[in-house]
């Protein structure tokens, strides 16, 4: 087992994580480890101590921090499982750039999940979301009709619902924001990973609208590379549409023109931009709750 490939695999999620810690061969003289063989048994307790270093005592977080980082924990197990799933589906998903790029976007939620556990002190070994408690179709379990019923069996539903599920995420995370102001260094972990979810998305909405076999098909189906005003309800309409709406008090939709208190689009009236051009400019967060309901629409049962 390699200690630096187990650090470089933390820095493809945190990129500033030697800022936190000291170069790589600091961190073996930090340890005590100059010129020393590390042990399998010995990586647990190394890793831990890295963490430790990097992000703090876990028994410190807030319980406001507590609560954003097991929502997305929640979020990055549902799109690890959703990719992983599809690539294992037989005749799903065509060879080739396209599936190359839905892996790659599938090992990067992975390292998410694990860099969560890890910010929220769970041994990287302990499974907290099972893939069980996810129904990708929308149908809850069998329990009501399935809102995307041949999502592992259309490659532009499944695009679709997967474009769904980054646009939550890249909202999700700019307002849980606030929520981990408290502690900067998983505040600036938290906005590397949205910054990550951010190009997933817009790599998707590209593949959506890229080629003869994901082009035309369904409700938005040849989307702008980033988010327009509320996307007409999204890939899935009626049914994705609270992605893109407003969420709870001060959350914005998504087609809002106001930013510090001022109108855009009136304030620069004479430039005559359209309101799309200033809804495309900013990324609107989302609160916690409003991204607890659009998730339970996959998940079995009442709760997360």
């Amino acid at each position: 087992m390699d200690l630096f490939k187990i650090i470089t695999e933390i820095e493809k999620v945190d990129p500033e994580v030697y800022d936190r810690l000291d170069s790589r061969r600091k961190v073996f003289k930090h340890f005590g480890l100059a010129g020393k063989a590390v042990t399998a048994a010995m990586l647990p307790g190394l890793v831990s101590g890295i963490f430790q270093r990097a992000y703090g005592q876990t028994s410190s977080l807030s319980p406001d921090i507590v609560a954003v980082l097991n929502l997305a924990l929640s979020l990055e197990y549902l799109e690890y499982y959703f990719y992983n799933k599809g690539l294992a589906t037989t005749g799903l998903i065509p060879s080739g750039a396209g599936r190359d790029a839905l892996s790659v976007i599938r090992d990067d939620e992975n390292k998410h999940v694990a860099f969560l556990k890890s910010a929220l002190g769970i041994s990287a070994a302990t499974v907290v979301v099972p893939e069980s408690k996810f129904d990708f179709t929308g149908s809850k379990g069998g329990a009501r009709a399935a809102l995307f019923a041949d999502v592992f069996s259309n490659y532009q539903t499944f695009l679709a619902v997967a474009q769904s599920f980054e646009d939550t995420g890249v909202r999700a995370y700019k307002g849980g924001a606030a929520g981990l102001m408290a502690n900067d260094t998983i505040l600036e972990a938290a906005l590397n990973i949205h910054s990550v979810e951010a190009r997933h998305a817009s790599h998707l909405r590209t593949m959506r609208r890229g080629g003869p076999t994901v082009a035309g098909a369904g409700t938005g189906a040849s989307p702008k590379s980033w988010i327009t005003g509320t996307e007409s309800g999204g890939a899935g309409g009626s049914i994705t549409a609270p992605i893109y709406g407003a969420g709870a008090s001060s959350f914005p939709a998504e087609d809002n023109v106001t930013q510090g208190g001022v109108n855009l689009q009136t304030a620069l009236s004479s430039l005559n931009f359209p309101a799309t051009a200033f809804t495309e400019a900013f990324d609107e967060p989302l609160d916690g709750t409003t991204v607890t309901n659009i998730v339970l629409n996959f998940v079995v049962g009442t709760t997360l």
